[in-house]
């Protein structure tokens, strides 16, 4: 090798080096393993590593509620991750207030979140004694109603345009040998479906009486009553839905197998991994068809344990910033099927289903998602309330709006 090519394999091998040395792995923890949303966490780590840095990837596979214990137990255990997943709300609540989560003011300060994050409900769920914790990266709407065009085709009936259409199509999907309604045995599947029914069955100000103000007496009450039996067509409709997680139940909308699935709209990613177009293959209903539909600001958010080495601790900073940057905001959420947290972003190329969405959120009809208006623990009494009426038919309505009501009755 002659003297030039040598000065510039070693100046080469010094800048490889000084980059190597800048460099910085941080394992991120999340349970986001189904095509779609394996699809958009790869744009937050594609975006993450074109910094410099390193996503390690700490997928868990299961739902949150399999994943959360884990992830707890390593972070109060001493051996946290770099970053990691939780719902909006208070489920790392106890993580911030026990001082092992780092608050991200600094870089929120800078890049002005407050003035980009719409709704600033979002913001203010990561925010705990004035301090920012958290980055929210997604706004997940619960309320939607999915249906297979192709299923009610086979059934000789019109694709329904609101809840109790669906339920009166029920009987012509069943003699077809279409399960009408697919839902999967998790417990927080069964739940959602249940307050999906609430808020478009018994509109925001129920919903609002009993999450936000514990209120038992609405609970037990005569709307509420209404509710319960709409639960219980619903738990009718899904009588024969064999299958465990929410993908799963999705997929036999996609294929055809099933009439419909009440999901939250992270099943668009699913829809578009099978290259299903909305409209044409598949319809939503937002809100599952209420005239004046309202969604909750569910989603996910991306909290920091707090870590020794200086290096992790500054690419910490880095992976949040990314996060909240437009491009990786509309990457992540395109193939998601979620609608960014950002009002400034460009979303010309969304589909028919966030659109609907998108308008929902501009008109202001939201509210708060049950994460951040109840406790864990409440929240999991009320999972293993509706797995037992969704599974036994010897619990009547009334008998689970009465468990129901001593439930919000004592929640905080």
């Amino acid at each position: 090798m002659n003297m030039r090519l040598l000065t510039v394999a070693m100046l080469a091998s010094v800048a490889l080096s000084a980059v190597s040395a800048q460099a910085t792995d941080l394992e991120v923890t999340h349970w986001w393993t189904s095509g779609g949303e394996a699809a958009a966490v790869k744009e937050f780590a594609k975006a993450f590593d074109a910094t410099g840095n390193h996503w390690v990837d700490g997928a868990i596979a299961g739902s949150g509620d399999t994943a959360r214990p884990i992830m707890i137990s390593r972070i109060t255990g001493g051996k946290p991750m770099a970053a990691t997943q939780f719902n909006h709300g208070r489920q790392a609540e106890e993580l911030v207030q026990a001082g092992l989560m780092r608050d991200l003011d600094d870089v929120a300060t800078k890049e002005n979140w407050k003035a980009v994050i719409n709704p600033p409900s979002l913001l203010e769920g990561c925010t705990v004694d004035g301090k920012i914790y958290c980055v929210p990266v997604n706004i997940h709407a619960w309320q939607w109603l999915w249906l297979s065009n192709a299923a009610f085709e086979k059934a000789g009936v019109a694709v329904p345009k609101n809840w109790d259409e669906f339920v009166a199509a029920g009987p012509a999907l069943q003699k077809a040998g279409i399960l009408p309604l697919a839902l999967g045995q998790q417990s927080w599947q069964v739940t959602g479906l249940f307050n999906n029914l609430l808020l478009a069955q018994g509109g925001k100000d129920l919903y609002l009486k009993v999450y936000q103000d514990k209120d038992a007496k609405a609970a037990a009450g005569p709307e509420m009553a209404k509710i319960f039996k709409a639960a219980d067509d619903a738990r009718k409709l899904a009588k024969g839905s064999n299958v465990q997680d929410w993908n799963q139940a999705t997929n036999l909308v996609i294929t055809g197998k099933a009439g419909a699935q009440s999901m939250g709209d992270w099943a668009q990613g699913e829809f578009q991994v099978a290259n299903q177009v909305a409209g044409k293959d598949y319809t939503c209903l937002v809100d599952l068809g209420a005239a004046d539909p309202y969604i909750s600001t569910g989603g996910d958010s991306i909290y920091f344990p707090k870590l020794a080495d200086a290096d992790q601790s500054k690419a910490q900073e880095v992976l949040a910033s990314v996060m909240m940057s437009p491009s990786a905001q509309l990457a992540f959420n395109l193939k998601k099927g979620s609608m960014p947290v950002r009002g400034d972003v460009d979303l010309t190329s969304a589909n028919d289903c966030m659109k609907k969405g998108l308008a929902v959120l501009k008109k202001g009809n939201v509210v708060k998602s049950t994460d951040e208006l109840i406790t864990p623990d409440t929240t999991t009494q009320l999972n293993n309330l509706m797995t037992q009426f969704f599974n036994d038919a010897s619990i009547t309505p009334e008998a689970a709006q009465k468990s129901y009501a001593e439930i919000i009755g004592s929640a905080d």
